[in-house]
C-alpha cells in the first residue's frame, strides 16, 4: 500500500514537471532564468497616435523581455518593444489605450508594473 502512495505522488510530481518545462520552452511561463527560442513577433503600425513607456520589474532575460513584447503586441493597435536593461516597454499605439489595459496585460504575463508614462 505503501509503494503504491509513493509511486502516485512521483507521478503527479513528474506530471506537473513535464507541464510545466512544456510551458517553459514555449515562452508562456513567467521567468525562469531563460532558455525560450521564442521570439516576439515584430508588429508595425500605420497610424501611431501615443507612446508610453511602462516600467517593470521582473524582467530578468529574454525570454522575459520576449514574453513581455508578444503579450504587448497581441493587443489590437499596440505595438510593444522591450529595453530589459532599462527594464522599460514602449508601447506604441494607433487607438487610445488605457494604462489599466497595458498594466491588466503585463501582470497577467507575470511582471509588476512600477510606473505608465
Amino acid at each position: 500500500m505503501e509503494n503504491i502512495i509513493i509511486i502516485g505522488i512521483l507521478v503527479i510530481a513528474v506530471v506537473i514537471g513535464v507541464i510545466y518545462t512544456v510551458k517553459h520552452f514555449k515562452g508562456e511561463s513567467s521567468c525562469c532564468g531563460g532558455g525560450s527560442s521564442v521570439k516576439a513577433k515584430k508588429k508595425k503600425l500605420k497610424n501611431v497616435i501615443a507612446r508610453k513607456t511602462v516600467t517593470i520589474e521582473g524582467m530578468t532575460c529574454d525570454h522575459c523581455k520576449n514574453r513581455v513584447e508578444r503579450v504587448l503586441n497581441e493587443m489590437e493597435g499596440v505595438a510593444g518593444k522591450v529595453n530589459l536593461s532599462k527594464k522599460q516597454a514602449i508601447a506604441s499605439m494607433e487607438r487610445e489605450v488605457s494604462d489599466e489595459e497595458l498594466k491588466a496585460v503585463v501582470e497577467k504575463a507575470g511582471y509588476k508594473v512600477v510606473e505608465i508614462r
